[in-house]
Order: C-alpha cells, then structure tokens, then sequence
C-alpha cells in the first residue's frame, strides 16, 4: 500500500491558532505539539482521501455490485456455506 505522505519532507512551520486552555493543558502535560497535529492531520486527509475515492468510483461500485447481484460470483461455486 502506497504512503499517505512522504514522512521524511522537511518541516515547515506553520502559524495556527488553538484554544488558550486546551493548549495551557496539553503543555503541562507535556504533549507534542508537532507530532500530535501531524498524526491528526494524517487522519484527517485520510479519511478525506478515501472519502473523495469513493464518491469518484461511485458508479463503478454500482456497477460491479449489480452484475455480481445478477449473475453471482466467481467464487460462489467454491463456498460451502
């Protein structure tokens, strides 16, 4: 399965702004910052990824799933169930 990203790119530094406790807290627990937004980001373009996968390939899902609903699969003639 091909990389999400290349996880040996340089850093860049990036400006945000976060919730003044939430980050007061995360600090004193002594969160990554960078590692932690980096594993959510991940996730998130994931998850945004997959998303735009399937809307693009929707008809073609529809499509298999119907000529595998009219005419079965392949494999039906080895199940024992």
């Amino acid at each position: 399965m091909p990389k999400l990203y290349d996880e040996s790119a340089p850093k860049k530094s990036a400006n945000l702004s976060v919730n003044s406790d939430l980050l007061n807290k995360a600090r004193g627990l002594k969160i990554n910052l960078s590692a932690t937004l980096e594993q959510a980001l991940a996730l998130q373009v994931k998850k945004m990824e997959r998303d735009t996968w399937l809307i693009e390939n929707k008809k073609a899902i529809e499509t298999l799933n119907d000529l595998a609903d009219e005419n079965g699969l392949f494999s039906d003639q080895f199940r024992k169930f």
